[in-house]
Parts: C-alpha cells; structure tokens; sequence
C-alpha cells in the first residue's frame, strides 16, 4: 500500500507531466499554422483507428485542444470530425472548442456546420451534437441552422433540433416544426431519471414541442388574453 510520500511523489510527477503539455502546446500554437493543421487534420483518422480505446480519446481530446486555437474552414471541418468520433470524451472536448469557436466567430462554424449537413452521413455521431452546441450561441443565424437540421434525414438529427428549439423557447420557431408533425420516423429517448428509454415518433416530438412553444390558445371571442 502506498504511503503519504508516494502519493506525494506521484503527485508530483503529474504536475510536471500537466506542465510540459502546457509548454507542448503552446509550442504547437506558434508554429506555421497551414503546416500544424496539416498534421492535425491527418491525425484525425489515425486517432479514430486506434485500437486501444484511452489512448484513441487521448490523441482526440489532444487534437481538439489545438484545432481550437486555428481560425478558417479546415480547422472548423476538423473539430467537425472529431465530434463525429465514437468516443464521448472526444465528442465532449470538440463540442466545447466548437462552441468556443462559435462564440467569437459564429459565420464561420455556421458555414462548417452547413458543409457538415451535407458530407457526413446519416447516423453520424456528430449529427446529433450539433444542433445543442448551436444552440447556446445567441446568434440571429442558429434558428436558420437548426431549420437545416429539421430537414435532415438524420431522424436524430431531426430530434435534437426539435429538443434545441423547445430550449431556446422562441414561438416564432412553431413554422419550422410544423411540417414535422404526423412524421413517422422513430427515435430513442432516455427517460427522465430513470435507466431506461423509450421510442417516440418525429411526429409525436414535434407536436409535443408546438405546445410547449405555444401553450396557450386565444380564447373563444379572438380577443387574444390568455387563460
């Protein structure tokens, strides 16, 4: 059993570990930026392919961390990749650069998030992420964005759209959910509390979702005051 000191020399030991990623890093920050992205962009798959599963997440949260510090569509469209790895740490530490990202340069993740609707393939892990990071972001465009999503083929794409909209709490998003209801596609919902889930139609979403945005109805005279 270990006693006090090699607790305290371990300890140790990670400090200076945390130490030389942080001098790592900011290394790799100041080296030419097209080259270091090429190298990144390359490591993206390597990292995806990596049979050992901690060591996977490790190079992926890594690459994350440093495509976060570059500007420009192949930087967004990277982050974009790792969100679509299987690993939730990974998708976790995108998200979170992607969000970063979106807060100080809302266009261009928008413009990445729309190449993404259309290059990455229905059942995309990164396909349902999306529509929760862009909606944390108090731009003008997420609700366009998040139209995009309804439209996808995606049925859990679809569905975190519909869950996005309902948090944002916006009325005037009942048009773009409209055309949703009676829609027959399935999704698996976890339930609230409990270690379980449960299938729910688009449809049944999207209607649940129109009366929360709208939960009120004029009265009988049309005078418009509420109940």
């Amino acid at each position: 059993m270990p006693n006090r000191q090699d607790i305290e020399i371990s300890l140790g030991k990670l400090f200076d570990a945390e130490r030389n990623v942080r001098k790592l890093h900011e290394e790799l920050t100041m080296l030419p930026a097209d080259q270091t992205l090429d190298v990144l962009v390359a490591a993206i798959p390597v990292a995806k392919a990596e049979q050992d599963e901690d060591e996977a997440i490790l190079r992926l949260v890594r690459i994350a961390a440093l495509l976060g510090e570059h500007e420009g569509p192949r930087a967004v469209d990277a982050l974009v990749d790792v969100l679509a790895a299987e690993h939730p740490e990974a998708r976790r530490a995108a998200g979170e650069e992607l969000e970063e990202l979106a807060y100080d340069r809302f266009k261009e993740v928008a413009q990445g998030i729309e190449r993404a609707l259309k290059r990455l393939p229905a059942g995309s892990p990164a396909l349902p992420e999306l529509p929760y990071i862009v909606a944390e972001v108090p731009e003008p465009g997420v609700m366009k964005l998040l139209g995009l999503f309804l439209k996808h083929q995606d049925a859990d794409a679809v569905a975190a759209a519909i869950e996005s909209l309902v948090e944002i709490g916006d009325p005037g998003s009942a048009s773009l959910l409209q055309p949703l209801v009676g829609d027959k596609r399935t999704v698996e919902l976890e339930d609230d509390g409990a270690d379980a889930s449960s299938e729910v139609t688009l449809g049944e979403l999207a209607e649940e979702a129109l009366g929360l945005l709208s939960p009120y109805e004029d009265d009988e005279e049309g005078d418009g005051r509420h109940s």
